[in-house]
């Protein structure tokens, strides 16, 4: 069934879209420019525990958003919602972690989001755009991400 929830709206793809140009840019940047890599891997991992907290926080909107959420699912979605903000946190909070390994937990907290994603979207109507979206901005936030721990790890 067609809505028209289920088109994507114009100005949500060009934000989640342009929303990837960082992450791209500065894994390119800490693979492509060697002089740069320390503070493109430092702006990737800030970027990405950012980026990871705001879409936890669409968990919270929609547990407050929804009709048709049971108390269980709503609650569940609440607690979710910050987990993502405590793994961003955890991955760019301590000196002594490596940038590959910070990079490897922004990228498992995203893959863990989107698993979250897809248990949420059984449990409500989200629009139909919603999953597709997220899958593909996953995809390319972790490819980042995974690029940015590889650059780091080559460095040495």
């Amino acid at each position: 069934m067609n809505t028209p929830s289920d088109k994507l709206p114009v100005a949500v793809s060009w934000l989640g879209h342009g929303g990837l140009l960082p992450f791209v840019a500065l894994a390119l940047a800490a693979w492509l420019l060697p002089v740069w890599r320390a503070p493109a891997l430092h702006a990737l991992l800030a970027y990405g525990a950012v980026i990871l907290s705001f879409v936890g926080a669409l968990h919270w909107g929609l547990a407050m958003a929804q009709p048709g959420l049971d108390g269980r699912w709503r609650q569940r979605a609440f607690v979710w919602s910050v987990v993502p903000s405590l793994i961003g946190w955890a991955a760019i909070a301590w000196p002594a972690l490596p940038a590959a390994a910070g990079a490897i937990v922004l990228a498992g907290g995203f893959l863990l989001h989107l698993q979250q994603d897809h248990a949420l979207a059984r449990a409500t109507a989200l629009p139909g755009w919603y999953l597709p979206l997220r899958r593909r901005l996953t995809l390319i936030a972790v490819a980042s991400l995974a690029a940015g721990a590889l650059a780091a790890q080559a460095a040495g």
